[in-house]
């Protein structure tokens, strides 16, 4: 019997797997889950109290940041990125949703972020 440690999503799991006589089907044992140390992102720098802008960009799915193309203080047009967001293996441009100045941006590069999360704000 051969022993494997195996991690699927997130979750580690121990397996055993008997081995047959050549030719014979190998069967396995249930997985038995394990706990798992999951490592988290840093969190999220918070803009200074007062530095938050009016009209807030939310995350619209959950995903992580590759990244942030928009720095607080920068003037932008509707539609001009101001983040990638990977969600589902497809990377996501986060777009101004009308002109304005950024105020700021509330994730960095490699943060997991829920869907409503506020990703940035403009003034």
């Amino acid at each position: 019997m051969k022993n494997y440690t195996i991690t699927v999503n997130g979750n580690v799991y121990e397996v055993s797997v008997e081995e047959g006589v050549s030719g014979a089907t190998p069967v396995a044992s249930a997985p038995v889950a394990k706990a798992a140390p999951v490592a988290k992102a840093a969190p999220a720098p918070k803009a200074a109290a007062g530095a938050q802008g009016s009209v807030k960009v939310n995350a619209p799915m959950p995903g992580k940041i590759l990244a942030v193309k928009a720095n607080a203080g920068a003037a932008v047009k509707k539609g001009d990125v101001l983040l990638v967001l990977e969600a589902m293996k497809m990377e996501n441009e986060i777009v101004a949703p009308q002109d304005g100045t950024v105020a700021s941006i509330n994730v960095a590069v490699g943060n997991s972020v829920e869907a409503g999360d506020v990703l940035a704000t403009l003034n």
